[in-house]
């Protein structure tokens, strides 16, 4: 299956672009065998606390939010009060690793004709550091953050800015997230939507369903191409 009319491929950024398990991974000398645990509960606060900063009202950037729930997930293994651990994974967390495919990936998108951008929850400076820690930020022709907007996806207007900031129609736009619950949501927002399903999950149960499933970003030239 073909995504016709696509002027612009435009990622999420953490999960899809970026490896938010690094940070902990980089830590295993000091977390040992709760590197993982931490890192998946690190992630789940984080993006709970998105949602329920957005559904209360109450935004706070994602670098503060981060951090917050960070010290939920340190709490939770008995690390609290560990400064120093703390700073090198916020440290760590703000230049993650790119998945192993993502700058070859871009670079072929980009040179088939199609504008890229990243469209994050994250702050200008974390997204900055971010791309030019994984060799992309040359590729792109923009980076949109929520802080235009003051709130966290999955609101419409984060969507809506992809397509005020490149000029496109959402159908003209192939959104790609590793998160389901984005997937979902820009689907339902109107984007052409591909969802890298890395690990597996299942399919949500929230309309609408993502035009296709891939498992890594190299498989969207067959889509898109």
């Amino acid at each position: 299956m073909k995504l016709n009319g696509i002027a612009a491929c435009v990622f999420d950024a953490y999960g899809t672009l970026f490896d938010v398990n690094s940070a902990a991974r980089e830590a295993q000398n000091l977390l040992g065998e709760k590197w993982q645990p931490l890192a998946e509960l690190w992630r789940a606060k984080q993006l709970q606390y998105t949602w329920l900063r957005g559904l209360g009202g109450r935004y706070e950037d994602f670098w503060q939010v981060t951090g917050e729930a960070l010290e939920f997930a340190l709490d939770t293994f008995g690390l609290e009060g560990n400064s120093e651990l703390r700073e090198r994974l916020m440290n760590s967390y703000r230049i993650p690793s790119g998945y192993p495919e993502v700058a070859e990936t871009l670079r072929q998108i980009k040179l088939a004709g199609f504008k890229l951008a990243i469209l994050s929850n994250g702050t200008p400076g974390m997204l900055a550091a971010a791309s030019q820690n994984a060799g992309i930020a040359d590729l792109l022709d923009a980076v949109l953050s929520v802080e235009e907007v003051k709130v966290y996806k999955p609101h419409p207007a984060v969507y809506q800015m992809a397509c005020d900031r490149l000029g496109l129609k959402a159908q003209q736009i192939c959104f790609v997230s590793s998160n389901g619950w984005d997937a979902y949501s820009a689907k339902s927002f109107g984007f052409r939507v591909l969802w890298c399903n890395r690990t597996g999950q299942p399919p949500e149960k929230i309309p609408q369903t993502p035009d296709a499933q891939i498992s890594t970003l190299a498989e969207i030239m067959q889509l898109i191409g």
